[in-house]
């Protein structure tokens, strides 16, 4: 069987046999992405927060975490794809994969990105119509935008509290919410509560993921910032750049 050449995200090309039959996923969006392009057979293994379609990890194989891989299960696996994400895995662990395997990684910042790492599965997995659907009725449903809503500060950690900044898919998703991103620094820069005062935000998120900020935590930071509306957002509708694409724009409508 003649092995074809495709491109990654990251400008890598990644040579795959045939129509793979065997893919372990090392990212939660792009697991779920896999199953709704009707994959879910070919899926051998997925990571330990791959939480959606609900029960899928009981029937599949844990690779582990998306920063700590299980070599051995993967090595039982014999995957003959993987697909990672550069910013959610880790280099030393994708380096010691593509050593021995096919792994399509991408790189995701923007919606655009996010469209084409979907076009991108759908090549490499024989699902190329089912692909450029999603990818259509997605696009379609960003393409109206949405009014201004304010400006505001997105955290997703606590002790050390951390902020979304630029050069993030969560800042993209800000700007399709309606939301101008007031963090400056690129990526996910520490903040003191005295440094998010100075930049009177209007909206302060607390993301469900990867820290589970709950109502408690809403609760302190509204008595910090009285003149701002503290919430609770769902963290997968602002950093899950796959299929889950399609609940956001009416998720955000929401807010």
């Amino acid at each position: 069987m003649t092995t074809k050449p495709y491109m990654d995200q990251m400008g890598r090309e990644v040579r795959v046999q045939g129509v793979p039959k065997r893919i372990v996923s090392l990212v939660p969006s792009q697991t779920e992405l896999l199953v709704d392009l009707g994959l879910e057979q070919q899926l051998v293994g997925v990571t330990k927060f791959c939480v959606h379609p609900s029960g899928l990890r009981q029937k599949k194989a844990i690779i582990g975490g998306t920063k700590h891989f299980r070599f051995e299960v993967i090595d039982q696996l014999e995957p003959d794809l993987i697909i990672g994400n550069k910013e959610e895995n880790y280099k030393e662990g994708i380096e010691r994969l593509v050593a021995k395997y096919p792994v399509w990684m991408s790189d995701i910042f923007t919606l655009e990105d996010a469209l084409e790492m979907m076009e991108g599965v759908g090549q490499l997995t024989g699902r190329n119509d089912m692909a450029k659907e999603l990818v259509q009725e997605i696009g379609s449903r960003f393409r109206s935008g949405l009014e201004k809503k304010g400006t505001a500060v997105y955290l997703i950690w606590q002790g050390p509290y951390m902020a979304a900044g630029k050069k993030t898919f969560i800042h993209e998703m800000l700007a399709q919410a309606g939301f101008e991103n007031l963090i400056g620094q690129d990526r996910y820069p520490e903040v003191t509560l005295e440094e998010i005062r100075e930049l009177v935000p209007d909206v302060i998120m607390l993301s469900s993921e990867p820290f589970p900020f709950q109502a408690k935590h809403a609760r302190v930071l509204q008595k910090e910032f009285p003149r701002a509306k503290v919430m609770l957002v769902d963290g997968e509708m602002f950093s899950w750049y796959g299929s889950r694409l399609r609940l956001a724009m009416d998720y955000f409508k929401s807010l």
